[in-house]
C-alpha cells in the first residue's frame, strides 16, 4: 500500500482521470456542514499567505490545510490514454475539490487573471482534443446519479437550470470566491487583506498546493474492498480528547513537568465514564469530553471550526503555553476549571438566570451554538460579576426567544456567537451585561436583529404558532408566562409547575363538531378560524389526564347537555377547567368568559399574552 501526502496539483496535474464507481452513494455534502467550513479554511490559509507576503515578498509561506484522506486504486496505464483511478473512499472530498477549483477558475477568468485561471483549469480538464466531449475530459467523473449535474456545473452547455446539490455547491464557492477576490466586506464589515492581484495569487497558491490529503493507493492488492472496510469499520476510534492528551503529555515530558501529577489532578476525570459517554448532538453522537473541548476551543480562540478540527486547533492554541511547566500547568488548570463548570450545566438551579438560560435556550431551543458564550459567562477564569452575568444572559435569552417565536432564522448563530465572544473579550468584565444589551439592540441584519415589542405584537396576535413551533418550546413560553403572572400579585402562591403539562386548544382544532355556526361557516371564514385556533391566544397548559377529557367538547354545560364522550357527561370545557386547573393562565380565561369563547376572545388574549412575553423577555426600545 502506497501512502503519500498529496496536494490538488499532485493529484490532478497531467492526464489523470479519477472515476467514482456508479454504485457509490450520491454527493451529500452541504453548505452548513462542509462547504462553508471548507471555504473558511481556504480563506484563512490564503489570508495567512497574504500576511506573510506583505511582511516579506520573498518569503515562502508554510501554511497548509489538511482535508483528510482519499483511497483509490490505479489502473494499468495505456499509451495515449488518461491514467485511470477508481475512487474507493473520499469521493465527497474529491468531488468538492473539483467543484471548488472550477468555481474559482470561472471567477479568475471573468476578472481577466488568465495565467492563474489556466493553471487551475489544468487541474480540472484534460485538454487534449481526443478527450473532447468524453467523460475523460474531466479529471473526475462522479457516481451515476450525479453525472448530469456535475457536467452542467463544470461545463454548462446551455442556460437551462439544473437543481442539484453539486450545482448549488458550485454557486456557493463561485459567490464566496468572487466576493473575496473583489475585496467585498462581510456582514461584520471585515475587508479581505491585500489588493486583488495579491488575493488572486494567494487563492491560486492555496488551491493548487496548500490543500493536503493523505492519498492511499491500493494498486496491486487482491481485495481493495477488505482494506476499505478495515479503514472505516474496524476498531474503536480515538477521541479528540485522546489525541490532545497524548500531545499534552508528550509536551509535558519535553519541558520536564510533573506529568504524573497532571494525570492524577488535572486529567484523570476526563477518562471517566461520564466524560467519555456519547450523547446525541444534532444528527451525530459524540463523547461529552469532545463536545466540551470543541466549545472550549471556540470560546478560547473566538473562531469557528468543525468538530473534527478540535485537535489541530488545540495544538495551534496551546503550543505557546507548552514551553514552560508553569505556563502549561496554568493552561491545564484553566481547562480543568471550565470543565467543572461545563459538568454542572445540567444541575444548575432552574430559578437562576444561568439555569433558566441553559434549560430554555441551550436545551429547549436546541441553540447549542450559544454554549461557548454561556461557558464564557460562567467561567471562573473570567470572574464576570453576577449582576452583569444576569443582565447578559437575560438579554441573550430574550433575543433567542423572540426570534424563535417569530420563526426567524438561526443559521447564522455559530458565526454570531464568535462575534459576541470577541465583543465580550474587548470590554471590561464590570460592563459585560450592559455592553451585550447594547450590542444586540444595535443589530440590523435579518439573521441577527432583536425583534422589538411592536413587531412581536403585530405578528404574534394572529399568526399560527401551533404546528409551526415545537410543543416543548411553546410549553417553555406558557410556563414562563404563568410564573410571571404569579409575581404580579403577592396573594398567589409560589409554586413549581409539573414538567409534563401539555398544550391544549381552548377552541378545539376539531371545532366543526360542536363549535360551528348554524348555518355552517363559509369556507373562507372557516379557514381564518383554523389559523386563529392554532394561534397563541387559543393555547394554554393543562395536565395530560385533563387533556384527554376535554377533547372537542363545547364550552358551556348547556351546550354539552347529553354529551357522554370523554367522561364527565353533560359538562362543558369551562366547568372542567374551572374544577381541575389551578393555573393563573386559565383562571383569567374562566372568570372573564363564562358564556363562550370566540375568535375575538382569542385575538384579545393573544395581544395580552404577547404583552406578558415582552415583559418576561424584555428588550430596550
Amino acid at each position: 500500500m502506497e501512502t503519500h501526502t498529496r496536494s490538488p496539483r499532485d493529484l490532478f496535474e497531467g492526464k489523470e482521470h479519477y472515476e467514482i464507481p456508479a454504485f457509490q452513494r450520491p454527493y451529500v455534502w452541504t453548505e452548513e456542514d462542509q462547504w462553508a467550513p471548507l471555504w473558511d479554511d481556504v480563506r484563512k490559509v490564503a489570508e495567512t499567505y497574504i500576511a506573510v507576503k506583505q511582511a516579506d515578498s520573498e518569503a515562502e509561506p508554510e501554511i497548509q490545510h489538511f482535508m483528510g484522506a482519499v483511497v483509490y486504486e490505479s489502473k494499468k496505464p495505456i499509451a495515449g490514454d488518461v491514467t485511470r483511478h477508481d475512487v474507493i473512499d473520499g469521493q465527497q472530498r474529491m468531488t468538492t475539490i473539483q467543484i471548488l477549483l472550477d468555481a474559482v477558475h470561472v471567477v479568475l477568468e471573468h476578472r481577466g487573471h488568465i495565467d492563474q485561471a489556466e493553471s487551475l483549469e489544468e487541474l480540472i480538464i484534460n485538454g487534449a482534443a481526443r478527450f473532447k466531449g468524453k467523460r475523460e475530459r474531466f479529471k473526475l467523473w462522479p457516481s451515476q446519479t450525479d453525472r448530469k449535474a456535475f457536467e452542467f456545473a463544470m461545463d454548462p452547455a446551455s442556460d437551462d437550470s439544473v437543481e442539484h446539490r453539486i450545482v448549488e455547491a458550485h454557486k456557493f464557492f463561485h459567490n464566496e470566491a468572487k466576493d473575496w477576490i473583489l475585496g467585498t466586506s462581510n456582514e461584520d464589515a471585515i475587508v479581505p487583506p491585500g489588493d486583488e492581484s495579491l488575493r488572486v495569487e494567494a487563492l491560486s497558491s492555496t488551491l493548487q498546493d496548500r490543500l493536503l490529503l493523505v492519498a492511499i493507493d491500493l494498486t496491486g492488492h487482491d481485495d481493495s474492498q477488505l482494506i476499505f472496510e478495515t479503514l472505516n469499520d474496524r476498531g474503536t476510534p480515538l477521541l479528540k480528547a485522546d489525541l490532545i492528551k497524548n500531545w499534552v503529555f508528550r509536551k509535558g515530558e519535553q519541558i520536564q513537568a510533573d506529568v504524573t501529577r497532571w494525570a492524577d489532578d488535572l486529567w484523570a476525570e476526563f477518562d471517566g465514564e461520564w466524560w467519555r459517554s456519547e450523547v446525541r448532538q444534532g444528527r451525530l453522537t459524540r463523547s461529552r469530553v469532545d463536545i466540551f473541548l470543541h466549545y472550549w476551543m471556540t470560546m478560547r480562540m473566538q473562531d469557528e471550526f468543525k468538530a473534527d478540527q478540535v485537535f489541530r486547533a488545540f495544538k495551534e492554541y496551546a503550543e505557546p503555553f507548552m514551553r514552560t511547566a508553569t505556563d502549561a500547568e496554568r493552561l491545564l488548570n484553566e481547562l480543568r476549571k471550565d470543565a467543572d463548570t461545563f459538568h454542572e450545566f445540567s444541575i444548575l438551579e432552574k430559578s437562576t438566570p444561568e439555569g433558566q438560560f441553559y434549560v430554555r435556550v441551550i436545551d429547549r431551543l436546541d441553540m447549542a451554538a450559544t454554549t461557548p458564550v454561556f461557558l464564557w459567562m460562567l467561567s471562573a477564569n473570567h470572574a464576570v460579576p453576577a449582576e452583569q452575568r444576569r443582565i447578559a444572559l437575560e438579554a441573550l435569552e430574550s433575543w433567542a426567544i423572540r426570534r424563535m417565536l417569530l420563526r426567524l432564522t438561526s443559521k447564522d448563530m455559530n458565526k454570531f456567537a464568535i462575534v459576541i465572544l470577541k465583543m465580550l473579550e474587548s470590554c471590561s468584565k464590570d460592563e459585560v451585561g450592559d455592553k451585550l444589551v447594547e450590542f444586540l439592540a444595535n443589530q440590523t441584519s435579518e439573521t441577527r436583529r432583536w425583534p422589538v415589542d411592536s413587531e412581536m405584537q403585530s405578528v404574534l396576535s394572529t399568526q399560527r404558532v401551533y404546528g409551526f413551533i415545537r410543543q416543548d418550546r411553546l410549553r417553555v413560553i406558557f410556563i414562563a408566562i404563568e410564573q410571571h403572572l404569579r409575581t404580579q400579585n403577592s396573594k398567589y402562591e409560589a409554586i413549581s409547575l409539573p414538567e409534563k403539562l401539555e398544550i391544549e386548544h381552548l377552541m378545539p382544532r376539531g371545532w366543526r363538531t360542536h363549535w360551528d355556526t348554524d348555518p355552517k361557516m363559509e369556507l373562507e371564514r372557516a379557514q381564518e378560524r383554523d389559523v386563529l385556533v392554532n394561534s397563541l391566544g387559543n393555547l394554554t397548559l393543562i395536565t395530560k389526564s385533563l387533556n384527554g377529557s376535554l377533547s372537542n367538547r363545547p364550552w358551556t354545560d348547556q351546550e354539552a347537555k347529553g354529551m357522554r364522550d370523554g367522561g364527565a357527561p353533560g359538562t362543558g370545557k369551562h366547568s372542567l377547567l374551572d374544577e381541575y386547573s389551578l393555573l393563573v393562565l386559565n383562571k383569567k380565561i374562566l372568570s372573564n368568559h363564562v358564556e363562550g369563547w370566540n375568535e375575538n376572545d382569542i385575538t384579545a388574549r393573544s395581544a395580552s399574552l404577547v404583552e406578558s412575553i415582552c415583559e418576561v423577555w424584555k428588550r430596550p426600545n
